[in-house]
């Protein structure tokens, strides 16, 4: 199946693309969500009329992740956490209460945009990434204490 992507979707392409998906993936998912539509000939001429629409939507996104990420560079968020023995926390620290301790500091962001490879389980500081915009990534200092 052949389908014109409206956003950009992770490992498949960027907005604009003409891209060949599996049926199911591309009935099931892209459609619906209104990710991607039906690559007719309709749906081409009216893509090479809109690229330019697109290419200024996508610039303005990006112009609005540098700002957030200029706000982010400088923040740093504590982290209170129970911990038991040799400093292990009970639980671990997730991308969602990143995000909530960003969200006290007046700083707003998605928890989606957080990138943790995995859940922190210790005690320290940590250097984390937020992808802002898929060429903006902005790096926050998040120190995990003992409460």
């Amino acid at each position: 199946m052949q389908v014109i992507l409206r956003e950009d979707v992770a490992n498949l392409g960027k907005s604009g693309e003409l891209v060949s998906v599996k049926d199911g993936y591309g009935r099931n998912f892209l459609l619906p969500r209104k990710l991607a539509v039906l690559a007719s000939e309709q749906n081409k001429r009216q893509l090479e009329h809109e690229r330019a629409v697109i290419a200024a939507r996508q610039a303005k996104l990006k112009a609005g992740a540098d700002t957030a990420a200029k706000s982010l560079s400088g923040v740093a968020v504590k982290i209170a956490r129970k911990v038991g023995e040799q400093d292990k926390l009970f639980g671990s620290v997730t991308a969602l209460d990143i995000a909530e301790a960003l969200a006290a500091a007046k700083q707003s962001v998605d928890r989606r945009a957080i990138h943790l490879p995995e859940p922190i389980k210790a005690l320290g500081s940590y250097e984390v990434e937020i992808r802002l915009h898929r060429d903006v990534i902005a790096k926050v200092k998040v120190d995990v204490v003992a409460e």
